[in-house]
């Protein structure tokens, strides 16, 4: 029996899964520091930071995936689809504030359980957003919001899979739920107060009108 050959040839393959592996971890990394970044600066009004920063979790990783792609076993361990659920939910995140077309994962380049699952993570960063949108008193917006994060919980509710197969997708919409019930919380109280602060106040001009 040659084990010496059979030793040789493991190392061989194991190193350079080994270095893909290194770089696919590295790449993915980076993506999701630069998804994370760019969600905090599309909340924070800057457009322009959040595509840049975008652009470079885009960048890393398509690297990642091109690094991991002849290494199934590695491709699939589960940082890299962690990183593109992430760049999925902040081009998501991006695309709800603005209002702009909803981009698909064909578009973004990543599989369909990753972006799922960045889909629902993006619901739940809508209640950032309705928060800072009942601060600023646009309270209709706000209810634009909230219906469409109903429709992303029941869209991923409609998704009848193996948790295997969709990344643990009923885990996230669990979450989405919850958020989604406190943020219609949130939102109903802020409306029933500007209603009542509006009916103070035109009952305060009649009252005025009728001393002078």
């Amino acid at each position: 029996m040659e084990l010496g050959g059979v030793l040789e040839y493991a190392n061989g393959v194991l190193e350079q899964e080994s270095k893909a592996r290194e770089q696919g971890l590295k790449l993915s990394r980076e993506c999701i520091r630069f998804s994370a970044n760019s969600i905090r600066a599309i909340h924070r009004g800057d457009r322009d930071q959040s595509i840049d920063l975008r652009r470079k979790a885009a960048d890393s990783v398509s690297g990642a995936q091109t690094a991991l792609a002849p290494y199934p076993r590695i491709y699939h361990a589960g940082f890299l689809q962690d990183a593109e659920k992430e760049y999925a939910e902040a081009a998501i995140t991006f695309a709800l504030i603005q209002g702009d077309p909803l981009p698909m994962s064909e578009d973004l380049g990543v599989d369909i359980a990753p972006y799922l699952n960045g889909l629902g993570e993006a619901a739940g960063e809508m209640r950032r957003h309705v928060l800072d949108l009942i601060r600023n008193n646009q309270l209709d917006r706000g209810e634009e919001i909230l219906g469409i994060m109903d429709d992303i919980y029941f869209l991923l509710a409609s998704v009848d899979y193996p948790s295997a197969m969709t990344g643990g997708l009923r885990r996230t919409n669990d979450m989405v739920r919850g958020v989604l019930e406190r943020t219609r919380g949130d939102l109903t109280t802020a409306i029933r107060r500007n209603s009542l602060e509006r009916t103070i106040k035109n009952l305060e001009e009649r009252l005025s009108s009728d001393d002078d």
